[in-house]
């Protein structure tokens, strides 16, 4: 059954410039770890991430290694930021219709679940290595919207658009993933302490208060209570985004104030710091044929075959059945691009990374095959979608 093209929303967060920024970023953060990690500098590099940190007020102090306030710090900043994307999109932007919404929920259900589902029969049997079965499984916004912008046209907004739904619906996925499967022994006195935090924020939500001072304030004692519980202490930044209203007043809401606000800072600094943090993999000792190892060679297939499969063989088979429609202006060719591009899997993947594993080996195999495989599908992605846009726009011009 012939449906016309699904006309999504147009992508309202964020600028082109940013996302383009903020790939550049992080893709010279990359850079720059793996060659001072593997230079005379790696000792110093290393060094400099175990270097303890430590705030106090009187009594009271939180001490913590640098690694640690990046992963657990910078990093609820950014799952602020989904957050409040995430709550965008549900109550206005591509996820607030079941039309709208239908075709990201299909196709991020999917490359949630084979990508898992890959890496779980390559390890089966360790339950160890399981541990890792949602490492495979997660998409970077930033790096994907990054190469977006630098394709530019050769990308229908419409699929960029598709593309942003269907990356928060696999945050979504990784935050409840993250929250159920990677949680230390609970503290019972932190969750609750945690709990009247989250009902602060609810309350200030419901009173629609304006001032972020007040967000920031509450947030924080929820993120103390948090990283104190044994809960991810990123989970914090999701509640706080959940948190901040969208109600408008002389056009312009709180949450897409603060969303304004931060999106540079995240794509642009936050990010690439993560990045420089946690992608210098030193190579000596480390042979390629390492990568053949079950959990690498789990999260490669995963991220390399698992992600397109899973995104685009569900998407294709709605569309064919009319169940939902082709994003307007694109071509099955550009949404298997698209899909293609989900395999890179960088930021959230070793964010799963390291809640996974402890030993320093497996996560260092972890961060190699995360590295390799989101080079991989972002170059394949590349050439895929510059030359199906190419050949669309000789369909478009009748050229053949």
């Amino acid at each position: 059954m012939d449906v016309p093209p699904q006309s999504l929303p147009t992508q309202s967060h964020g600028s082109d410039k940013t996302d383009l920024y903020g790939g550049i970023a992080l893709g010279v953060a990359v850079l720059a770890a793996m060659l001072i990690a593997n230079s005379a500098f790696g000792h110093a590099y290393e060094d400099l991430l175990h270097a303890t940190g430590e705030i106090r007020i009187g009594a009271i102090g939180l001490a913590q290694s640098l690694d640690h306030w990046i992963n657990d710090g910078l990093m609820a900043v950014f799952f602020l930021l989904v957050g409040l994307e995430i709550k965008r999109e549900v109550l206005e932007g591509a996820l607030s219709s079941p039309q709208n919404a239908a075709l990201p929920v299909i196709a991020a259900i999917g490359g949630f679940v084979v990508p898992a589902a890959i890496y779980a029969a390559v390890n089966w049997g360790n339950d160890a290595a399981l541990r890792g079965w949602a490492v495979s499984s997660a998409t970077d916004i930033a790096f994907a919207l990054g190469l977006c912008a630098v394709l530019g046209r050769a990308i229908p907004p419409s699929l960029k658009t598709f593309l942003l739904a269907l990356a928060i619906i696999d945050d979504l996925m990784a935050i409840i993933v993250i929250a159920i499967f990677y949680t230390d022994t609970l503290s019972v006195l932190s969750l609750a302490l945690a709990a009247v935090g989250i009902a602060g924020l609810v309350v200030l939500n419901l009173l629609d208060v304006r001032k972020p001072a007040l967000y920031v304030v509450v947030g924080l004692f929820t993120w103390v209570c948090v990283l104190k519980s044994g809960v991810h202490a990123s989970l914090a930044g999701v509640a706080v985004g959940f948190a901040m209203p969208l109600t408008r007043h002389a056009g312009r809401s709180l949450l897409e104030q603060v969303e304004h606000a931060l999106k540079p800072w995240v794509s642009c600094v936050i990010v690439p710091i993560f990045a420089f943090a946690n992608a210098g993999v030193s190579l000596a000792g480390i042979p390629l044929a390492s990568l053949t190892a079950p959990i690498p060679l789990g999260i490669v297939a995963g991220l390399c075959v698992g992600k397109q499969l899973g995104v685009f063989l569900p998407s294709m088979a709605a569309i064919r059945l009319g169940l939902v429609r082709l994003p307007a202006g694109a071509s099955m060719g550009q949404l298997y691009g698209i899909a293609v591009l989900t395999g890179v899997g960088f930021t959230m993947s070793l964010f799963i990374g390291t809640l996974a594993f402890d030993d320093e080996t497996i996560i260092a195999l972890v961060q190699l095959a995360v590295l390799a495989s989101s080079v991989v599908t972002a170059v394949a992605a590349s050439i895929i979608l510059m030359v199906a846009a190419a050949r669309q726009t000789r369909i478009d011009t009748g050229a053949c």
